[in-house]
């Protein structure tokens, strides 16, 4: 209701300040000098723009530039220029043309601040190395989840900053062929691939919030990439991954909250070489239908510290087979799994025997995913009982952890910044007593971590 007011005061707003055509800020552009500022008045301009020479556009009030639903609505083709605080509206259509709210073909540009709304593409950065992309809102137009396109879009743009920035319904935030980003603290809602990455290597992702997409962050073919203090909720489309991995190397996933989505983490050929590592260190993983789910063919991966908590399966492979090249502990740490049954008699914090999952249904549902329906039910069961009471029906489990922990970590990274961090480091202790219905149950009355819509993404 809120936003339908403010909404229908633009509206207001605007149509009282009447409409003029860009040209008047085209013909100011012409005449200015290179590196000159230029304060933009409030009103409506309609048409589109395009930027020739290295100056700053800067909005003073409420600027609206509307493209009219008609090709892309600032072009920036000179470098250097600056794009600051505008509402910027009504792109066309065009799936070939890739019409856009504001396209970005040179190096340099800082566009911040600036509300981007009813456009196929949001930001389009196209071999624009060292450009800032910050504090901007983008909302995609009102299209199936097939045709939409992309947030922000970085295409071989190199040592650029994408920073606090919001992005609902569009298709991806996707970087292509682009390294030495930083991507910190931006918000992707209601899309495909929250974060997506091709091709692009040594880039810092940190404090990131990706929730009700179908994946949160999709990592492809690109290595030396750090993930710290992120959180991806109830990302839960057909793939509903967390996170998920295919061939990248030297990745690390530190401090992460992967909190009620389809797959916490998704694991394919990562690392793909042989003398690369992964490391997975102080993440919560709670409350998942999978935590880890792993390729068989998955090696070199490192887990410590982790706090695994009331997931539907831990951990399971994509098919028969096994994780054990895989280290499952790191200097006599081991990870917290709220399903271990083991104790701690000498008090060091430290289960007395190794965390050896083993589950014959789990094993089934490798092979036949659509047993899934019967998780939880008498069938289940009956299915672990026969396993118990017939050892040889016992399967290999798929993972040891050596030094499994007796009490979760405190894990600050990954829920700093987010209300009701308490509540969940409490819950997390009480994962042996409480059945996790339960827990989310309670969890659907704190706003900060209640469940968002699915998102429309393939």
């Amino acid at each position: 209701m809120r936003g339908a007011l403010v909404s229908l005061v633009l509206v207001l707003a605007t149509a009282a300040m009447g409409q003029q055509s860009v040209s008047i800020i085209h013909d100011r552009i012409e005449r200015a000098q290179p590196g000159d500022s230029l304060s933009i008045a409030a009103g409506v301009y309609q048409g589109n723009l395009e930027i020739r020479k290295p100056v700053s556009l800067e909005a003073q009030g409420l600027v609206v530039i509307d493209g009219m639903g008609k090709g892309t609505i600032i072009d920036v083709l000179a470098e250097r220029v600056t794009v600051r605080g505008f509402r910027i509206r009504g792109s066309g259509d065009s799936v070939t043309g890739e019409d856009a709210g504001i396209r970005v073909l040179a190096g340099g540009a800082i566009i911040e601040g600036n509300t981007i709304e009813d456009v196929l593409f949001g930001i389009d950065l196209r071999e624009s190395p060292g450009s800032v992309v910050r504090g901007n809102t983008v909302s995609g137009k009102d299209l199936e989840a097939g045709r939409r396109g992309d947030g922000i879009r970085l295409w071989w743009s190199h040592d650029t900053m994408v920073q606090g920035n919001v992005v609902r319904n569009s298709r991806d935030m996707v970087f292509w062929y682009s390294e030495n980003l930083r991507i910190e603290q931006n918000r992707v809602t209601g899309s495909r691939y929250g974060l997506h990455f091709m091709y692009s290597h040594d880039t810092v992702l940190r404090e990131n919030e990706l929730e009700g997409n179908s994946v949160g962050i999709y990592l492809m073919y690109s290595n030396s990439i750090r993930l710290e203090g992120n959180r991806m909720r109830n990302n839960r489309g057909p793939s509903g991954y967390g996170i998920g991995l295919k061939d990248c190397d030297d990745i690390a996933i530190v401090g992460n909250a992967l909190l009620a989505n389809r797959v916490g983490v998704y694991i394919d050929n990562s690392p793909s070489a042989m003398d690369s590592t992964g490391l997975f260190e102080g993440n919560m993983i709670a409350f998942n239908e999978v935590g880890v789910l792993a390729t068989p063919n998955t090696h070199d991966n490192v887990f410590t510290a982790n706090a695994f908590v009331e997931n539907e399966e831990p951990v399971a492979t994509h098919g028969r087979g096994e994780l054990h090249l895989n280290q499952w502990a790191r200097d006599g740490v081991g990870n917290y799994w709220s399903q271990y049954a083991g104790f701690d008699l000498d008090g060091d914090g430290i289960g007395d025997v190794d965390y050896e999952p083993q589950s014959l249904f789990g094993q089934m549902l490798a092979s036949e995913p659509n047993l899934r329906l019967f998780m939880h039910s008498p069938a289940q069961q009956a299915i672990e009982f026969t396993a118990r009471a017939l050892p040889e029906l016992r399967p290999r489990p798929v993972l040891a952890d050596p030094a499994p922990l007796a009490r979760p970590p405190a894990i600050e990274v990954a829920m700093s910044g987010a209300r009701g961090s308490g509540k969940w480091m409490a819950l997390a202790s009480l994962g042996l007593l409480v059945p996790s219905a339960l827990i989310v149950a309670l969890l659907g009355r704190d706003r900060a971590f209640a469940p968002a819509s699915t998102g429309g993404g393939l």
